[in-house]
């Protein structure tokens, strides 16, 4: 079966965005290969502010041999004709993972990943945490949230910019 993974920046003080969605503060690492991480995914997932700020900066889903969903109730899809859209997340993304195919990205903020986890419907969840303070932002797991064990299978150390990458498996 197909896993949904998390995978996400995250300041050390637990922010996944700035206090305005900014991502500039993300350093890229030169040892993470960012190639092999996007080649593992054949499907990524994101709710409608994620899509909406991608779509803002000019860029959007779009990753050769990648389909794109958007989980959203407020969305249509003639608004949105380079992506899937869907009203149903519990129902698409239990659909999708039940389907032959690559792992399942869960990408950008924190209220989709809150949503999908007390669904039941996360697999991992793998944090490269960057050595930043924000200070504020989007949150990893933004309040209210259910309490989730994980358990750790990975971690690796990137000395060049300090990062931290944490991978764990949803109990």
């Amino acid at each position: 079966m197909r896993r949904v993974r998390y995978s996400v920046a995250m300041s050390v003080d637990g922010y996944v965005a700035g206090p305005k969605g900014e991502s500039d503060w993300i350093t890229m690492d030169p040892d993470i290969d960012f190639a092999g991480l996007a080649s593992a995914f054949d499907t990524i997932l994101m709710g409608r502010k994620t899509y909406e700020a991608a779509r803002q900066l000019g860029g959007g889903p779009e990753m050769p041999g990648v389909q794109a969903y958007v989980l959203s109730r407020t969305l249509r899809q003639s608004d949105c004709p380079d992506v899937t859209v869907s009203g149903d997340a519990k129902g698409t993304v239990s659909k999708l993972k039940g389907e032959p195919g690559e792992d399942i990205w869960l990408f950008g903020g924190g209220s989709l990943f809150r949503s999908l986890l007390g669904m039941g419907l996360v697999d991992t969840v793998e944090v490269a945490i960057i050595p930043v303070l924000l200070g504020g932002g989007i949150r990893l797991l933004p309040d209210p949230a259910d309490r989730a064990r994980l358990r750790l299978t990975k971690h690796n150390v990137y000395l060049k910019t300090g990062t931290v990458a944490l991978e764990y498996e949803v109990s």
